[in-house]
């Protein structure tokens, strides 16, 4: 079985157990995704790889992160995820990619991210819930990072944080790749 195999059957999984713990229906958690119906349906028989938009919008809905969303089964209250089980969401064929390093549920999500942006080439988000921060340290280059419409620069070196309940972008608009580590911190369902 595939690696994609085994994503698509977690996502599965675990989307149907954390909508079976906060009591939603299909119709609800389609309502508070914005999904489809039928998406979810077809996410929750593993008969569809979802984007990467649309599985952000499934855990926020649900209020949890992404590392949880695809595997549900908590371990020891330690946990170590070697390098080559982080898990690239994300990727261009010139090089640019995401990689989901780990998360944990404290007392929200929390998720921490690599990210690698080549010359040229940017990554939209949707805004995330109210009370949801982003954290970034960029490595190497310069991130040009786009909060509601307003561009800031990032060096190498420089760290940034904001609020991401707004339009977000990372674009690399320089010569050289732009490399940078990222928290996600996301509230809380209640």
């Amino acid at each position: 079985m595939s690696d994609l195999d085994l994503l698509t059957q977690s996502l599965a999984r675990s989307v149907k157990h954390w909508r079976a713990v906060r009591g939603f229906t299909l119709d609800v958690l389609a309502a508070r995704a914005g999904v489809s119906r039928g998406m979810l349906i077809q996410i929750e028989q593993a008969r569809t790889n979802p984007s990467l938009g649309t599985v952000v919008k499934i855990g926020d809905a649900l209020g949890i992160s992404i590392t949880t969303l695809l595997d549900y089964e908590q371990g020891p209250k330690v946990r170590i995820v070697p390098a080559d089980q982080a898990v690239r969401l994300w990727h261009t064929d010139t090089g640019s990619y995401n990689l989901l390093l780990a998360g944990t549920e404290a007392p929200g999500p929390l998720e921490m991210w690599q990210w690698r942006l080549m010359p040229g080439e940017n990554s939209a988000s949707d805004p995330h819930p109210t009370g949801t921060a982003e954290l970034l340290h960029v490595t190497a280059g310069e991130l040009t990072l786009t909060v509601d419409g307003v561009d800031y620069r990032v060096p190498a070196g420089a760290t940034a944080s904001f609020e991401a309940n707004a339009p977000h972008a990372y674009g690399n608009e320089g010569d050289v790749p732009m490399e940078m580590v990222m928290a996600v911190s996301v509230p809380p369902v209640h």
